[in-house]
């Protein structure tokens, strides 16, 4: 078996071993970025793994963006993977870089900018120290909230240092760096980039346009190689703060996401991140997965829900994990070996659907609660319809307008469930065709039923209430009609 090369452990091994590249020298960060970027479009890899719904809108931007070495802003609401993208460039950085060992800002060894740096390379020649980074360690991300200041992004002087050293204080030895150059030779990334200070704003033109940055009025060039990359949500920068124009116009691109566009890419989305691996006792039918989705494409559309603040994916994802949590609990009570989610344990999942809502006033006025139903029962109404119509469902309204009411319990078992429901003519069989196999058990036949009579009552054919259950729409009584008035006879008589 042949042996893996040794690393190299100095500047002299480096350029005698295979990792010794020439353009090392001279690429910056960017170029980097830029010619893996085109390895991957040349070889049709994946470019951005587990983001989903921005092929033809999101990517092909930000893949310009990058071929054309900007640095670059993703504006868009809460929930719309910004962080997931900004974090997933790291994919794009080569596996590993070599460095000067122990350096802070990581300095290349074969053009070192600190002047710690400069130094020791002057001094050891061909025997200094390197080490190699790899790829996780060159991406930077920093919140930025009003607390931050220009010495937590650039850098201060640290008198200890100074004093250790014995240096002046007025020394580029003295230094401690920020965040930004610690991210030499990487990426960094700022999220809701309003938030930060306008002279926090300021301190970034020179990094962005000249590629230097001065620490605590220093006279001090450093140029760094960094890729600069940036998050906001469009509504709350005109609220909270805002992207002072100069920092605008020196951002390359500026990139708008936007939430899933159909029913099918939020389900992937939400599928995706939800966990739902509960063992092979868990089982969500379609139709319930599809409701669950429904109700964040209602929300934001919805009047009564604030469109500026949007509805994050993470409310279908949190929503879905909820109900499969509330199937495992039924099941365990009732003593059932398979968990089958149900229409109705979406309600369950209130707590998971309010907190993530923002509402208009007139939402506030009617609850979160009294909102988060609403929305639910539309949601329903939106999936009966994709599969069923009322058409298809005459026999079952014309039996709950006959004065027939089901009254089905939260907690209730499939096999007592689907006795009661078999008292409902034409409801199974409905129900057996919502489910689209030749042997629906049970469990899952009980769920699709649930879908009919929810969808059903989001479309106002049957009512529904909390004592009675399932009942027939109450049809108003026609009021009488008012008596006829007797013609007036006049005063005057011929």
């Amino acid at each position: 078996m042949a042996k893996t090369p040794q690393r190299p452990q100095t500047l002299g091994e480096l350029r005698r071993s295979p990792h010794d590249d020439a353009s090392l020298r001279t690429r910056s960060v960017r170029d980097e970025v830029r010619r893996n970027l085109l390895a991957r479009l040349k070889a049709r890899e994946p470019l951005f793994p587990g983001i989903i719904g921005y092929d033809d809108s999101v990517i092909p931007q930000l893949v310009n963006a990058i071929l054309g070495r900007h640095h670059f802003i993703l504006l868009g609401l809460r929930g719309q993977a910004k962080s997931r993208i900004l974090r997933s460039l790291v994919t794009l950085l080569d596996e590993e870089i070599p460095v000067v060992e122990g350096c802070e800002i990581h300095d290349n060894p074969y053009a070192p900018i600190c002047r710690s740096c400069r130094e020791r390379v002057a001094a050891e020649g061909e025997a200094t120290p390197i080490a190699f980074l790899p790829r996780q360690r060159r991406y930077v991300e920093k919140l930025a909230t009003p607390d931050v200041t220009i010495a937590d992004i650039l850098g201060d002087v640290d008198p200890i240092r100074a004093a250790r050293g014995g240096h002046d204080l007025a020394s580029e030895l003295t230094i401690h760096y920020g965040l930004l150059p610690r991210a030499n030779r990487g990426i960094f990334a700022i999220n809701e980039l309003p938030d930060l200070a306008g002279k926090i704003q300021v301190g970034l033109f020179n990094i962005m346009e000249e590629g230097d940055v001065q620490i605590k009025g220093y006279p001090v060039r450093l140029p760094l190689d960094i890729l600069l990359v940036f998050s906001a949500n469009p509504e709350d920068y005109t609220a909270r703060g805002k992207i002072i124009t100069p920092l605008k116009d020196r951002i390359g691109a500026e990139i708008r996401t936007h939430y899933p566009r159909s029913v099918r890419e939020g389900l992937a989305i939400t599928e995706q991140e939800a966990w739902l691996e509960r063992g092979n006792s868990l089982r969500i039918p379609a139709f319930v997965k599809e409701a669950v989705e429904q109700v964040a494409m209602v929300a934001r559309e919805h009047r009564h829900v604030d469109k500026r603040s949007g509805v994050s994916q993470r409310l279908p994802i949190t929503a879905l994990e909820t109900v499969a949590s509330n199937a495992e609990r039924r099941a365990l009570l009732r003593g059932e070996g398979t968990a089958v989610a149900r229409p109705r344990d979406l309600y369950a999942a209130l707590p998971a659907i309010t907190g993530k809502l923002e509402l208009e006033y007139e939402g506030e006025v009617k609850g979160g609660e009294a909102v988060a139903a609403a929305l639910i029962r539309e949601a329903f109404g939106r999936t009966f319809s994709r599969h069923l119509s009322a058409a298809d469902c005459q026999e079952i309204v014309a039996w709950f307008d006959a004065g027939g009411a089901l009254l089905l319990a939260e907690d209730l078992g499939a096999v007592e469930e689907l006795k009661r429901l078999k008292g409902v003519p034409k409801l199974l069989e409905r129900a057996a065709r919502l489910c689209r196999e030749p042997n629906p058990g049970a469990p899952l036949l009980v769920a699709a039923a649930e879908l009919i009579l929810e969808g059903l009552y989001a479309l106002n054919k049957i009512d529904r209430s909390e004592e009675r259950g399932f009942t027939g729409v109450a049809k108003p009584v026609p009021e009488a009609p008012p008596a006829p008035t007797p013609p007036r006879r006049s005063r005057y008589v011929n």
